[in-house]
């Protein structure tokens, strides 16, 4: 299986993040890929660099001033008096009637859903080659591979066309997406991170060619709150195209598991060319955002029934945060997606 992981997206290191009114230290590091880069060295999997993908590619599901924001923003926030090392907003525009804003500080609202995604000097080359090895993944499946994985870190998944967030920029996995279409009239999206996909949710909202499923923490209770519900299911001519599975945080393996089968069960029925993975690891019970109680088994299994279902795919990487069992919960997902020994 051919992997994907641009070195330069390690430069991408924030430092920021509030948690319940407190400074804490940002969750989504550098040392996040080497944890993951070590689950594919277990298996004897080696990463490609991607080459750089047509700026169509992420045009595709973002806006250009979207684009423009996180190329431009930092060397702009500095600019300002007393500037801080990295963009954070502390301004939002309201619901309704607000006017797209001149002002470095208003845009980092418009276009920062919260501040868990600071933009640092690197921000932009980081994310901008993490969107490189989705386009690359996608790429091979199309060229004819059975499956290929992105090593994508910032993550994407939170990241809507307009708005990043939840230590998201780009979403890869919606440009992924985007790209299979290119050779496939329907394309699905599986979201197995602990948090639902909400960007990628809001991206295909309305459109019945990219169904978009999402088995996720209940977001009563977890980020990102306000969206993720069972009873979101499309609008327009996407309506019937999203399903959403929110699970208690208490959900084991078995559970998890016989959900993975629901949701595998309406995209067979969807009958997609192809199928994205946002392949988030933050479900392990030893995660430290504390999402789910899934064991090393149980990504195990999730990875054989995905393949099972026999879609050529698109694994991109999104969450699972810094522990040790990182490592082997990705080793322990692909030895069952590849049906190796773990």
């Amino acid at each position: 299986m051919k992997c994907f992981y641009a070195p330069e997206t390690a430069a991408h290191d924030p430092i920021f993040r509030l948690t319940h009114g407190r400074l804490a230290r940002n969750a989504e590091l550098a040392e996040r890929a080497e944890l993951l880069m070590a689950g594919l060295k277990a298996l004897s999997l080696t990463t490609s660099a991607p080459p750089e993908a047509p700026v169509e590619a992420l045009t595709a599901v973002h806006t250009p001033r979207l684009l423009a924001f996180l190329e431009t923003a930092w060397a702009e926030w500095q600019k300002l008096p007393d500037a801080g090392p990295e963009v954070v907003p502390n301004v939002f525009p309201p619901p309704d009637h607000a006017t797209y804003p001149d002002s470095i500080v208003a845009r980092a609202g418009w276009h920062m859903g919260d501040t868990s995604a600071p933009i640092g000097e690197h921000s932009w080359q980081a994310t901008r080659r993490a969107a490189d090895c989705a386009v690359a993944a996608a790429d091979a499946v199309l060229g004819g591979d059975r499956a290929a994985y992105a090593l994508c870190r910032p993550p994407g998944h939170h990241s809507s066309a307009e708005v990043a967030a939840g230590h998201c920029l780009l979403n890869g996995s919606a440009i992924a997406a985007a790209r299979m279409r290119q050779g496939h009239a329907r394309v699905a999206t599986l979201d197995i991170d602990v948090h639902h996909g909400n960007g990628t949710q809001a991206i295909f909202y309305e459109r019945d060619d990219v169904l978009t499923v999402s088995i996720h923490a209940d977001p009563t209770g977890y980020y990102p709150f306000f969206v993720g519900y069972a009873h979101e299911t499309g609008a327009g001519p996407g309506t019937g195209y999203n399903l959403n599975l929110p699970l208690p945080r208490t959900t084991t393996d078995d559970t998890w598991l016989a959900t993975i089968g629901q949701a595998l069960d309406r995209i067979a029925s969807f009958d997609p060319g192809a199928l994205v993975v946002s392949l988030g690891l933050d479900a392990h019970e030893n995660d430290p955002l504390m999402g789910m109680k899934i064991s090393f088994d149980g990504f195990r299994r999730a990875g054989r029934a995905i393949a099972q279902a026999g879609h050529p795919t698109v694994l991109v990487q999104e969450g699972g945060y810094l522990s040790p069992d990182l490592t082997t919960s990705l080793s322990s997902f692909l030895s069952g997606f590849l049906d190796r020994p773990a």
